[in-house]
């Protein structure tokens, strides 16, 4: 099996709901990719779920699917307690990582999953999509743009009814690793360092109730300190009437502020409150549309992945600069026929490209690590 136009080529590794209802529709949206696997626990029920999708290869085995030479990355969508393995299973056969979010159950494997992503000269990346979405980058605009004057303030607000969540295994210690602070805090605290450019230098927090050996907290709050000296605060919980997601961030001048800020599919108002003398002077509200973020293609990982592919086709020679050249230029021109005009998914990733003017000289700069 092989695919004919130079796609990535994923294999999801827990082929769940979240899977489903999220995951495999983004990847039939983004040319750049193409779903060739899927796994889940039982083999008949991935069989069936290929077949639903269109997908040629199902497996029963996360180790199995990696070791497929028609796999060329993994997205890693199983329960927080198989991250580690499951991303080390797929960096031992050579293939590149995209895991869910939390990254792992705790430092001690997330840095067993570096490590390992390294030495097996692998990509590895957690799925942080919120800050892919429209109406986050519309607030790291206005946040950069110094309009707010000096931030001294960021908090992140994100509950919901666990109880209507199809994850039995959320409040269990033992497959979730964490409560709310690993399910949907990550996402809070993510999108924070990200609109202010910035990282948390400490951190303290309050749980209800305290979590044992077997149950996880339920309730969560935080406190941040950023490095360059903004304070922030993340609410998230399972134990809430609805869902409520909300984000503001306060300056010396002004305040931005977004409801709904992890949602997809909808127009959402993203507020700019301008003051001075102890009173607001200047109120601007813009309605973003914060379309789904795919897969958004980096053209720099994805080249990575072509190169090291065109690395074990026959003739190929490390030593040789003509080889490298012809290597490069090939993979440019793969990564060419990714950018579809039509395609409004790599707007974004045309831009780049079209801003990086990478030549070939770059792109062999960017594959070095690669060559033997």
């Amino acid at each position: 099996m092989t695919s004919s136009d130079h796609r990535v080529r994923f294999g999801i590794i827990g082929f769940g709901r979240f899977a489903e209802k999220a995951i495999a529709p983004a990847f039939r949206e983004c040319p750049a990719v193409e779903l060739v696997a899927l796994q889940k626990r039982s083999l008949t029920a991935a069989r069936e779920k290929a077949a639903l999708w269109g997908v040629p290869l199902a497996f029963d085995s996360a180790e199995a699917l990696a070791r497929h030479p028609s796999v060329d990355a993994v997205f890693i969508v199983s329960a927080n307690s198989t991250h580690c393995p499951e991303t080390l299973a797929a960096a031992d056969a050579g293939k590149h990582v995209l895991v869910e979010k939390p990254m792992a159950m705790n430092a001690r494997e997330a840095e067993r999953m570096i490590e390992t992503c390294e030495r097996k000269r692998v990509k590895l990346m957690v799925g942080h999509m919120v800050r892919l979405s429209p109406l986050v980058r519309r607030v790291r605009e206005v946040v950069a743009s110094g309009t707010l004057g000096r931030i001294v303030y960021a908090r992140a607000d994100f509950i919901y009814d666990a109880r209507m969540s199809q994850r039995h295994w959320l409040r269990d210690r033992a497959v979730a690793g964490g409560g709310p602070i690993f399910d949907v805090g990550v996402h809070c605290i993510d999108t924070l360092r990200y609109v202010l450019d910035d990282e948390v230098a400490s951190i303290t927090g309050q749980l209800s109730p305290p979590p044992t050996a077997t149950a996880t907290e339920e309730v969560a709050e935080l406190a941040l300190k950023f490095t360059r000296g903004t304070v922030g605060a993340v609410l998230c919980s399972y134990r809430a009437a609805f869902r409520r997601r909300f984000i503001e961030v306060i300056g010396e001048e002004g305040i931005v502020q977004a409801p709904e800020f992890t949602a997809t599919g909808l127009t959402l108002p993203l507020t700019t409150t301008l003051g001075r003398d102890d009173r607001p002077t200047e109120t601007k509200v813009e309605q973003i549309k914060n379309e789904n973020p795919w897969l958004t293609p980096d053209l720099e990982e994805i080249a990575l992945v072509l190169a090291k592919r065109k690395m074990t086709e026959p003739g190929f020679n490390p030593n040789d600069l003509n080889s490298l050249v012809k290597m490069a230029n090939e993979s440019v021109s793969d990564l060419k026929k990714l950018i579809r005009m039509d395609a409004p998914v790599l707007d974004e990733a045309k831009i780049r490209e079209e801003e990086r003017k990478k030549t070939t000289e770059e792109l062999l700069n960017l594959i070095s690590d690669l060559i033997p």
